[in-house]
């Protein structure tokens, strides 16, 4: 009998520390989605909702910007390319889940065809501040394609 409330006790402690990794990881999957139409859509209120006061990246022109630079870039008009984004791993690691994986961005002459797309590399760091998850770091880097 001993035998059979060790295993159900440890069942259930085992279930409750799975699904609890797994809503942090689909909210992280949420939010990687949601900012990013954010930022299609050019809602910036939404983005500081979503980014941490301190955000930066470092983007693929090598250059590390701030939501100030960004917001300015968006207000004078700019559009950034669609981006199709494909998380490979999430890494939790107590406050902070770590994103790695890879993106297609739409170049300049806008095609839809994906076969002409930008490959990419990412990492997005996102911390647990304040009952949510924030963006706080973001590195993108291009893939120089083998001729």
């Amino acid at each position: 009998m001993k035998t059979i409330n060790y295993f159900f006790i440890s069942f259930i402690f085992i279930t409750t520390l799975t699904f609890g990794q797994s809503k942090d990881d689909q909210e992280i999957r949420r939010l990687e989605k949601y900012w990013t139409e954010l930022l299609d859509k050019g809602d910036t209120t939404s983005l500081l909702k979503i980014w941490s006061k301190d955000y930066v990246v470092n983007n693929p022109n090598g250059d590390v910007v701030t939501p100030e630079k960004i917001f300015a870039l968006m207000k004078s008009g700019h559009k950034f390319p669609k981006v199709e984004r494909i998380i490979e791993k999430i890494t939790f690691n107590q406050n902070i889940a770590i994103v790695m994986g890879k993106e297609l961005q739409q170049p300049a002459n806008m095609t839809n065809n994906q076969e002409e797309w930008i490959p990419r590399r990412f990492t997005n760091v996102w911390i647990w501040s304040e009952n949510s998850w924030q963006l706080a770091a973001r590195q993108s880097s291009e893939v120089i394609r083998k001729q």
